[in-house]
């Protein structure tokens, strides 16, 4: 029996599409104690996520965390669920529908397509789909602006995984970072710049605050270059925002577990920024391009609480670029740039290749 993939059938009237696929995070499918587990046990299996040696982390996943962890996440990505369902799902799909309509207005016609590393839609059931619809030449865009093993390095694994088991494999391309990439620093300036107009200048008892999601200590001993590129982007985005260096912090949050992680942790910069004084904090995360648990919840929602009750006076949350249009036209700078060199398809025949598409699609569910 082959090991590799059902190929499409061979359509020589049909020419190669160029394609275009996003990547985040995951999400559970409900914010329910099962669904969170289904979605813990994928993530926290991955050895890119979870460095320790697999006899010492099995029994301590399966027979601890699984069996305690999804009640209390489920309860947090209740709070935080829409009546679109999960905000990461939501806001990436959108990302994903406005990108294809940028690059549509450059003239670059483009197969844009989203997937999740954890959870659906599966990132090789994506890549297939993508094939059937002709694409032969595939960009991949991990969302994650800073670089990391647990992060961009495992979402391009599954792709590498997929063109494995791929007998007539695309061309492809991908993203490794874009932390300092001027289009994307140009939307957190407008993002912060917004907010300011809408609560006021910052003055001497406001700061800004830059939380990034956070990586065990070690990560950076052996070489993973995640936590600079958090440190540069901060650094940009200050002098952008002409801020002195007391005026913004940079932190890292969502600790996890007892191993030491990347410093300053949020939650106690928070409380010691209320005790110095701080009357008010506006808290960005520029390490997420879209809204989730860990912005939504333990940044708007538990960072609120911790810095409230540690004496500050007024907090605020400066939402993730989501569909913000300078962040679309960031990205599509950012996909138009990698994609320099490929051959395109003429706008007609590019109409053509995805009516036949959309017709076979809805043959195909009749």
């Amino acid at each position: 029996m082959s090991s590799y993939l059902p190929e499409p059938a061979h359509r020589h009237d049909a020419p190669p599409a160029l394609g275009v696929l996003l990547i985040n995070l995951g999400t559970p499918e409900a914010p329910t104690p099962r669904a969170v587990r289904t979605y813990l046990k994928q993530f926290l299996s991955d050895p890119r996520v979870v460095e320790i040696p697999r006899l010492l982390w099995w029994p301590i996943l399966n027979g601890i965390i699984l069996n305690t962890r999804p009640k209390k996440s489920a309860a947090k990505y209740a709070s935080i669920w829409t009546d679109k369902g999960s905000p990461l799902r939501f806001h990436t799909e959108q990302q994903a529908r406005l990108l294809k309509g940028y690059l549509g207005e450059r003239g670059i016609q483009a197969d844009v397509a989203w997937a999740m590393r954890y959870g659906d839609p599966d990132v090789s059931r994506i890549l297939t789909e993508m094939k059937h619809r002709q694409v032969r030449r595939i960009l991949v865009v991990p969302m994650y602006p800073q670089y990391a093993a647990s992060t961009t390095a495992t979402a391009l694994d599954m792709v590498f995984s997929w063109f494995q088991r791929s007998r007539n494999q695309p061309e492809l391309r991908t993203v490794r970072n874009f932390h300092d990439h001027p289009g994307y620093l140009n939307a957190l300036e407008d993002s912060v710049r917004r907010h300011w107009r809408a609560h006021g200048l910052p003055d001497a008892g406001t700061r800004l605050v830059m939380s990034f999601h956070g990586l065990p200590r070690r990560s950076l001993d052996l070489g993973d270059p995640y936590f600079c590129e958090c440190q540069k982007t901060g650094r940009l985005l200050a002098e952008r925002l002409k801020l002195d260096p007391e005026q913004y912090q940079v932190c890292f949050q969502s600790r996890f577990g007892k191993a030491q992680w990347l410093q300053p942790y949020t939650a106690p910069t928070l409380e010691a920024l209320a005790r110095k004084g701080v009357r008010r904090v506006d808290v960005i995360c520029p390490g997420f391009v879209a809204d989730c648990l860990e912005t939504l919840e333990e940044i708007a929602l538990e960072g609120k609480q911790d810095f409230l009750q540690a004496g500050g006076q007024e907090y605020h949350y400066i939402p993730a670029l989501n569909e913000n249009p300078v962040w679309i036209h960031a990205l599509a700078d950012l996909v138009e740039t990698h994609l320099a060199g490929w051959p395109r398809l003429p706008p007609e025949t590019a109409d053509r290749v995805e009516t036949a598409n959309r017709a076979r699609q809805l043959g195909a569910q009749n």
